[in-house]
Order: structure tokens, then sequence, then C-alpha cells
């Protein structure tokens, strides 16, 4: 088997894939829908005529951030779901028996989180294309803050779904952690809107640098500089592994 058991991080990943291509309605056309359902109900509420924000159409400068929040709530929603249904289940024994390392077990869970981020965000920016002008400016961009993104996500997934005794906890995360801060890091505005101590706060919070740098690769406007928001982001994934890597380690509420 060699020091690392590809193979068994391999079939894991590909069992995490499965799980959501399954019931790809739910799982990609269901997210999908919700936010064509977010773009249309803000172009027409506020959008209309010749609305612009920062030079672009106000459909155009949607679309980056609400394709993103997508993305990083779907990679939450994967891993998170995943964990908690095979420990309430009872069957999470499944996983823990087979030799695989809590480093091996964390790469395979977070990446199947990533792949199913990525397959939403394709899903979504192919059909927002319908309805508004896709731009692109930096592809590299893109690419960086979309896998980023996802994988940051994955792993709150992980530690939620491995803290998490019942899907109760996992709601509460959801509903007043991950959701509050993907909405108020400037998914539909510009945050030079803000007072000047909410445009403070956000910039302690890592969704704004991923969502504005995300819509720096399509816009090319930026409320922050690109770089800050790429080290951030490095920052914060280096410690989201150590500290999810240590968690899955000690066993902590899985093998205890």
């Amino acid at each position: 088997m060699g020091a690392v058991n590809w193979g068994g991080m391999r079939e894991l990943y590909l069992k995490e894939v499965r799980r959501f291509w399954k019931v790809i309605f739910q799982t990609v056309a269901a997210p999908v829908i919700t936010t064509l359902m977010f773009l249309l109900m803000m172009v027409f509420a506020f959008g209309r005529g010749s609305t612009q924000i920062a030079g672009f159409p106000f459909e155009d400068f949607l679309v980056p951030g609400l394709v993103i929040m997508t993305m990083i709530q779907n990679a939450f929603a994967n891993t998170s779901s995943s964990i908690l249904v095979s420990k309430v289940q009872g069957n999470i024994v499944d996983v823990l028996m087979p030799p695989l390392s809590a480093l091996e077990l964390m790469v395979a869970w977070t990446m199947g989180g990533v792949t199913r981020g990525i397959v939403v965000g394709i899903a979504c920016t192919a059909s927002m294309a319908f309805f508004a002008h896709l731009h692109l400016y930096s592809i590299g961009m893109i690419v960086f803050h979309s896998v980023a993104g996802c994988l940051f996500m994955s792993m709150v997934g992980i530690l939620t779904a491995v803290w998490a005794d019942k899907f109760d906890h996992m709601a509460a995360v959801t509903n007043f952690i991950v959701t509050p801060l993907t909405f108020l890091s400037g998914t539909f505005y510009t945050i030079d809107r803000l007072p000047e101590w909410a445009q403070f706060l956000a910039h302690f919070n890592p969704f704004f640098y991923n969502i504005d740098g995300f819509r720096y690769g399509f816009l090319g406007h930026e409320a922050s500089r690109p770089l800050t928001g790429i080290l951030v982001l490095i920052g914060v994934n280096a410690a989201m592994c150590i500290w999810t890597y240590r968690m899955l380690k000690s066993g902590y509420k899985l093998k205890a």
C-alpha cells in the first residue's frame, strides 16, 4: 500500500462524488434554480432600467457574487451532510475501519466537497449567461478563488459535522454563521456602501476576500487589493487544514 493509501483515498473521494451525483437534481439543479431566482428577483426589484454598480450593469455585477456564494455553500453542504448522516445512521465506522489516515480522510472528503462546488459553479455560470453578460478579466483569479473558497468551506463542513450531534447543530452553523457571513461580504453590493464601521469589520471576514477576488476575476473590479485576498485565503486554508487534521487525528466524536 505504501506510505499513502492512494487507492483507499481515491475510492472514498469517488464515493463522495457518486453520493451527490446520484441525486443531481437535488444537489446541482436545485442550487442553480435558487441562484437564478436570486438573480431575477434582485434585478427586477432593484436593477431595472440603467442601474449600474462599479460601472457595470447590475445583473453583470451580481453574477460573480451569486456564483461563488452558491459554490462555497454547496462545498460546505457536501462534507457536512455526508459525515453527519453517517454519524447519525451509525455507518461512519465503514469509513473509519479501513486503513485510511486522518490526512487521507481529510483530503478525500475535502476534494469531494470541492468537486461539488465546482460542478455547481459551472452549472450556475452557464445558466446565468442567458440573463447577464459574462465578463472575463482573469481566469487565474477565477480558478484560484473557486478552489480556495471551496477548500475552505469543505473543511468548515468537516469540522461542523464532526462537532455536531444532530442536524439541528449543523443547521445552527448554517443559519447563524455561514449564511450571514456570505450575505454580508459584498455578494449583492460593494462594501463602500456600508458605514465605515461595517467596512472595517468586513475586512476581517474571509468570505469578503473570496467573493471580492472571484468578482475581480470576472470584472476587474476590486474592493481590496487582490494580493491581500490571495494571502488571506492561503493563510485561512492553511489554518483550517491544521485544525481539521488535528481533529480527525484525535478521533474527537468519531472514535471516542
